[in-house]
């Protein structure tokens, strides 16, 4: 396997992630109204969408 391939590979797992912890907060914000958990899900949106659009420009090497 080569570098990039895994580099791919984490790059992807970690769009998962923070994408399903993203609206896991939203959730909890919905139950509770925390705001803080509101914050914490819109930055954690804002990363996955930043490792998205990263994973997207080292496709092309």
């Amino acid at each position: 396997m080569r570098l990039i391939t895994a580099h791919r590979i984490l790059i992807a797992t970690s769009v998962v992630f923070f994408f399903g912890f993203s609206f896991w907060q939203f959730s909890r914000y919905l139950e509770s109204a925390d705001g803080w958990a509101l914050l914490q899900g819109i930055c954690y949106f804002f990363v996955a969408l930043g490792f998205g659009i990263y994973f997207m420009s080292i496709k092309k090497l």
